[in-house]
């Protein structure tokens, strides 16, 4: 101490100075834009790189189910039989052999005759008709490929790379007068031709096939006049004997009366569907085995998850904090209370309460199965957003800064809500969202298993989609394909997504990454 002293005298007094005589003293201003709690936790979000990814794919499936119904060609409850199991076709990808509508098929001489056969009895767009046998019409020819043939069994064989939607070929459409006439006006100003001549019934064994142009045997064999066999060059040689009915100077018919009203015709049902529907038959993840488009349908099937999903997801957090908060403010008898009646609910499966809401609700017409499968989920799934919460207040109601506000006035309600309910909020939320994927999941067995039918024409899911498609697993892999690969993604990226927030959301995380 004496050493210091003598230290601090031998210092010339002229040395000090006083610092803040003549100056101002305040604050100074902040070169950055203070942090709050969800910024801070925007920012260490969207450093995880994976869980950004699965946001952007969540707004791109969001967007998906949202925009196709407007843009679509097609409506839900849009269904033709005549084109089920069509396979997927884009406009661009035509005779690529991927994504055309087309698809490989082995077939003997017989069945490949038949195909090759819808193009041989053409027909002037005019509806003429005298030069039936003139050449192949290139527009109803189902064949786009062949291999050269090779021998099995005994037999010649082919691969054949067949169009599923000119396959359909011709069908008897019975119509009035009037729409005959409409439809033959159509077909003149636009050059596509719709009817062809009608097939007397008399010479075919097939009367409910219209693709049976040209005489045959009992199984379909090509015949010439007298009877005998032909082959595929003789069908290219004009050689084929046509059974089209006719009058009696001899020129075929397009119509046949049917009854006073009605009239059957003939017609080249692509081009028939194009007149009555002012576009062609394309489906660009083709059609299930209904007839329905699988885009539209797909559309709306993650429409109905997304918003089953965040329905619950919300009806949970709301009651769920709600009660979680009282029990955890008050605690005492109303606590005890509810933690039994959540033991009791947890026990029961929910799989028997989804089915009892559909047995006893939806069955009977009371609610729609949307909003009963929501009331099963909601019925115990508040359970785990309520315990969340309850821990939080049992945690915080005793700090510094809550006895602090009371002291101040403050009521039961504000406290709860502004001083202790934003602890847990971050928390909350990140558990809401991962119950999503699980939503999805569950509400995808469920209607996978046939206990919630969601099988409409106005509605439908991923699960009842998968069902449906699940019989045309081996011919039609592609009906299951894309609501295959819709909920992995949604699982997926809502997985990622909800540990994403749940680090973003955790203040213990804070400054770890930096």
């Amino acid at each position: 101490m004496e050493i210091s002293e003598l230290a601090y005298r031998k210092i010339p007094q002229e040395k000090f100075k006083f610092r803040q005589r003549d100056m101002l003293l305040h604050d100074e201003k902040f070169e950055t834009k203070p942090i709050g709690y969800f910024m801070d936790a925007w920012i260490r979000f969207r450093r995880n790189k994976a869980s950004v990814v699965a946001f952007m794919i969540i707004v791109a499936l969001t967007l998906f189910a949202i925009i196709t119904p407007f843009f679509a060609s097609y409506k839900i409850s849009d269904a033709d039989g005549v084109y089920a199991r069509m396979r997927p076709t884009l406009d661009f990808m035509e005779g690529t052999g991927f994504w055309d509508g087309t698809y490989k098929k082995t077939l003997n001489d017989r069945f490949y005759i038949f195909l090759a056969a819808f193009g041989a009895g053409y027909l002037d767009a005019d509806g003429s008709g005298a030069d039936w046998n003139e050449g192949f019409a290139s527009d109803v020819n189902p064949i786009e490929g062949v291999s050269e043939p090779f021998m099995a069994q005994g037999k010649s064989y082919r691969i054949t790379t067949v169009n599923s939607y000119n396959e359909i070929g011709f069908k008897f459409i019975a119509m009035t007068r009037a729409r005959y006439e409409e439809l033959m006006k159509w077909q003149t100003d636009n050059g596509v031709q719709i009817f062809w001549p009608i097939i007397d019934p008399k010479q075919t064994q097939f009367a409910d096939d219209a693709n049976y142009w040209y005489k045959h045997s009992a199984n379909g064999t090509p015949l010439d006049a007298k009877g005998g066999q032909l082959k595929l060059e003789d069908m290219e040689q004009n050689k084929f004997v046509d059974i089209y009915k006719r009058d009696a100077d001899g020129n075929v018919q397009y119509y046949v009366e049917k009854d006073r009203t009605m009239i059957q015709t003939r017609v080249w049902y692509a081009n028939y569907y194009y007149a009555l529907n002012g576009h062609e038959p394309t489906h660009v993840f083709g059609t299930d085995g209904q007839g329905y488009d699988i885009l539209i349908r797909l559309a709306h099937g993650v429409r109905l998850s997304l918003i089953l999903s965040w329905a619950v997801a919300i009806c949970e957090l709301i009651i769920g904090a709600f009660i979680g908060a009282m029990e955890g403010y008050y605690g005492g008898w109303l606590d005890m209370l509810v933690e039994r009646v959540s033991d009791v609910l947890n026990a029961v499966p929910f799989v028997a309460v989804a089915t009892l809401f559909n047995l006893h609700l939806v069955l009977p017409g009371k609610v729609s199965p949307l909003l009963g499968l929501l009331f099963a989920f909601v019925l115990t799934g508040w359970i785990g957003p309520a315990y969340v919460v309850r821990t939080q207040f049992y945690r915080y109601k005793n700090h510094e800064y809550v006895l602090a506000a009371r002291t101040l006035g403050a009521s039961d309600f504000r406290l709860m809500l502004k001083h202790i309910f934003p602890n847990a909020i971050g928390t909350v939320i990140t558990r809401s969202v991962l119950v999503i994927p699980g939503v999805i999941f569950t509400e995808s067995i469920l209607s996978y298993l046939g206990i919630y039918n969601f099988n409409s024409s106005t509605m439908t899911s991923l699960g009842t989609m998968l069902s449906n498609g699940q019989k045309y697993l081996g011919t039609d892999p592609y009906m299951i394909l894309f609501p295959s690969i819709v909920i992995s993604l949604l699982m997926i990226s809502f997985n990622l997504f909800g540990n994403g927030l749940r680090d973003a959301f955790n203040p213990s995380l804070r400054g770890s990454d930096e």
